[in-house]
């Protein structure tokens, strides 16, 4: 694990000698503060990538410092600790920015793991910083790329990894997920990037016309070609191609499609001569292939190609953390285009963007906020130019009236569940869906007694 600069703020002498002693053993570099404003004097003369913080200090809280360490460092990540945890304080460390919220007496196995978690998010934002660098110079603008989640963050490393190789990648995901923005993603950063992109929309066309686009085809071949037409394999050549919802071909497009993956050739419609292409296939799909495999709708041997590697995007509403930037985004793009001075939203509109569900995904909420920047009067959206109406905000009341860690713990418990389900009882492949460390898996395992199939 990397080793971080960590400030640990604790007037409990003791407690706090014990995390010093235990983290430095980890090898990370160690500072401590007995009070609030000790703290924020440190964090004001040197850099820390961590600050372990007590709830409880005699002379302000652990939230008032997070607050403020965030203003003097806003790459600064937080642990706030606390004996009192209550719904609402971990409500308000989370809006703050805390990385986490961790209750006394500390689990040091869960804090190392929540350690870990940000050292690795660490990492991977400043490997994403020279990726949105490449991007800016291949012509993708990097302000298409908003994230902030974890999830995202190690998708988009994925994605650059993926990009330098020649292997074929399939994309998974809800519709309006971004998977074409993924798409554009790899092709910009791969050694293709100088030649062309093309994308096909296997759903919007029938299978005489999907044939005759993807392959082309010759005068004569059937009623309506008068002349002979190039199709986009050749148009490629040297590029990529982009199939989106690659679930909708047809079984007799899938054998042409696996003979062009497999030799590299194939022949026009209603043409004998058999052409060659080097292309890169990117697809994309929202259906399960499986299930489509077991009835007989998909070939197995084509998925197999086409799944050399797989990104699976997830909905927004598996990383809410990426909506507010996503809104703020969004807001500064339709604000210039309608020529409007709108400066962003306001608290109760945000708080109800972030706790919408967004079956439509990204693609909803950007409708959701072009539609609110038009109708805004003044200079922040306000609940009055979203389309939520009384019974969601009474359904989110009484999710508020929850114990916020009972409901996240029973989610937590049933996702992985369902991962190690899904891997086979295999804990680095169930690891790997969850976006956790094989470690975080084993304290998660252990924490909810469950053991793998």
């Amino acid at each position: 694990m990397q080793a971080l600069d960590i400030l640990i703020a604790e007037d409990e002498r003791v407690q706090r000698e014990m995390l010093r002693d235990f983290l430095a053993g980890q090898g990370h570099r160690v500072v401590e503060a007995e009070n609030g404003a000790v703290a924020l004097e440190k964090i004001k003369a040197a850099t820390f990538d961590l600050a372990i913080l007590d709830y409880r200090m005699p002379d302000r809280t652990g939230l008032e410092v997070l607050e403020e360490a965030r203003r003097l460092n806003p790459e600064l990540d937080v642990i706030l600790l606390t004996a009192y945890g209550t719904v609402d304080s971990a409500v308000a460390a989370m809006k703050a920015g805390a990385a986490d919220y961790l209750g006394k007496p500390l689990d040091l196995e869960e804090l190392l793991c929540v350690i870990e978690r940000i050292a690795r998010h660490r990492t991977l934002q400043r490997e994403n910083e020279r990726l949105r660098e490449q991007l800016a110079e291949t012509g993708l603008k990097p302000e298409d790329l908003v994230f902030r989640s974890s999830p995202m963050a190690e998708l988009v490393n994925l994605a650059g990894r993926v990009a330098a190789s020649q292997a074929t990648v399939l994309l998974r995901g809800e519709s309006g997920t971004g998977k074409e923005l993924f798409a554009r993603l790899i092709h910009r950063l791969s050694p293709r990037a100088a030649k062309p992109l093309l994308i096909v929309n296997c759903a919007a066309l029938s299978e005489t016309l999907i044939e005759s686009e993807l392959f082309g085809h010759e005068r004569g071949a059937f009623t309506g070609a008068t002349q002979r037409r190039i199709g986009r394999f050749e148009q490629a050549d040297g590029g990529t191609l982009f199939l989106d919802e690659i679930g909708d071909v047809s079984p007799a497009v899938q054998v042409k499609l696996l003979r062009l993956i497999q030799e590299g050739e194939f022949q026009r419609v209603g043409g004998n001569q058999t052409l060659r292409a080097d292309v890169r296939l990117i697809s994309a799909t929202h259906q399960d292939l499986e299930s489509k495999i077991a009835s007989g709708a998909f070939r197995e041997d084509l998925y197999y190609r086409l799944n050399v590697v797989s990104l699976s995007i997830p909905p927004l509403r598996e990383r809410r953390a990426d909506i507010p930037p996503l809104v703020d985004h969004f807001v500064t793009r339709f604000a210039r285009e309608n020529r409007k001075a709108l400066k962003g939203v306001s608290r109760e509109a945000m708080d109800q963007l972030v706790k919408y569900d967004y079956p439509g995904n990204v693609r909803e909420l950007e409708n959701i906020i072009e539609r609110a920047v038009v109708l805004a009067r003044g200079e922040l959206i306000t609940t009055e130019e979203l389309p939520f109406g009384r019974r969601q905000a009474g359904e989110e009341s009484a999710a508020v009236r929850q114990s916020l860690r009972q409901a996240l713990e029973h989610l937590e418990r049933r996702m992985i569940a369902e991962a190690l389900e899904e891997a086979g009882g295999n804990q680095s492949r169930a690891a790997q869906r969850l976006g956790l460390s094989e470690r975080m898996l084993r304290y998660k395992l252990k924490k909810y007694r469950l053991k793998p199939a």
